[in-house]
């Protein structure tokens, strides 16, 4: 499998990971009219389809470590329950995340969400793997808590009236948070700990499974009981949706999981470690405000008092990632 040892190499994956984490929620933008319900059946297709490509090619490339196929066949049941639990746990996050984007918007349910699922999954996996220097890490994810509040501050002020419905939003995304932040734990015990763990490239494949199998009874649940206050949904629906909808959904997919597999690759390089890989890979969150903002144009009509907090927001996330980044370099 190929797996990366030079830092900058293992940053630039990191990197790609964070794009790809904070722009695969553009293609539920692309798709509009398609309830979210609909468009998780396709997520979960790009899910699978993704983790197999990438496994059949960089994991099946010479280099360090057992293949893609080799060590789906050496892991035992424990890690790969581990991986499966992850994927479980992803998917009930990623089903309040993406309802809570479709209530509130983008430049809102990211932050919240993947803000709080930051601080959640880099305090339990640097618990399990401590690399990089602390002061650094989380001094930088301090600096992040920050950009996460005055993002909050904005949405508030933007807001003229406080529906029930902005609320739920709201409180949708702390859900997601507090799970998102539990997956990657899992997935790191799922890659550690002897001869039957997985290696990065298997690990997602397990992980794609685990969340396209919780899937099945969870969304026929919000497809009958919706979140959003619109209609039930029957399965009727899926079958006669546009294709460019069922494509976009695909996208989404492959997208988000190819972040999730450069962020594991990264974090099984020596120096770097699941915590520092999770926590770059969720400046997704600065990403998705850049969506959100810039090209959704969701803040376009706040007041002067809303918009004026984006500037200092953008500059604490981009200084709390550059402290994340560097922690590698002085943590040896």
């Amino acid at each position: 499998m190929y797996q990366p040892e030079a830092y900058a190499v293992a940053l630039t994956f990191m990197l790609v990971s964070m794009v790809c984490w904070g722009s695969w929620a553009n293609t539920m933008k692309l798709a509009p009219g398609y309830p979210f319900q609909l468009f998780y059946w396709d997520y979960i297709v790009g899910l699978l389809l993704a983790s197999l490509a990438w496994g059949l090619t960089l994991g099946s490339a010479g280099g360090g470590g057992s293949s893609f196929a080799q060590s789906i066949a050496q892991a035992d049941g424990a890690h790969i329950g581990y991986a499966l639990a992850g994927g479980a746990v992803f998917n009930v996050a990623n089903l309040l995340l993406v309802a809570a984007i479709e209530i509130a918007g983008l430049a809102v349910a990211f932050p919240l969400g993947i803000g709080l699922a930051l601080i959640v999954g880099t305090l339990i996996t640097y618990a399990q793997t401590p690399r990089g220097d602390p002061l650094l890490l989380f001094g930088g994810m301090a600096l992040v808590v920050l950009a996460i509040i005055l993002n909050a501050i904005a949405f508030r002020r933007r807001e003229a009236t406080r529906s029930r419905v902005t609320q739920r939003g709201i409180w949708l995304s702390v859900g997601c948070g507090l799970l998102m932040g539990s997956f990657y734990p899992l997935v790191n015990s799922a890659m550690t700990g002897g001869a039957g763990a997985l290696n990065p490239y298997s690990v997602t494949l397990f992980f794609a499974i685990g969340a396209a199998i919780c899937a099945v009874p969870l969304n026929l649940f919000f497809m009958r009981r919706p979140v959003t206050d619109t209609p039930p949904l029957a399965m009727s629906a899926y079958a006669v949706a546009r294709p460019t909808w069922h494509l976009w959904g695909i996208a989404g997919g492959l997208i988000w999981m190819t972040g999730m597999v450069f962020n594991v690759v990264a974090s099984a390089a020596q120096i770097v470690g699941p915590a520092i890989s999770y926590a770059i890979g969720q400046g997704a969150t600065m990403v998705s405000v850049v969506w959100g903002v810039f090209v959704w144009k969701e803040f376009a009509q706040a007041p002067h008092d809303a918009r004026k907090l984006l500037l200092p927001m953008f500059v604490l996330f981009v200084a709390g990632l550059s402290a994340i980044a560097v922690a590698p370099l002085f943590g040896r």
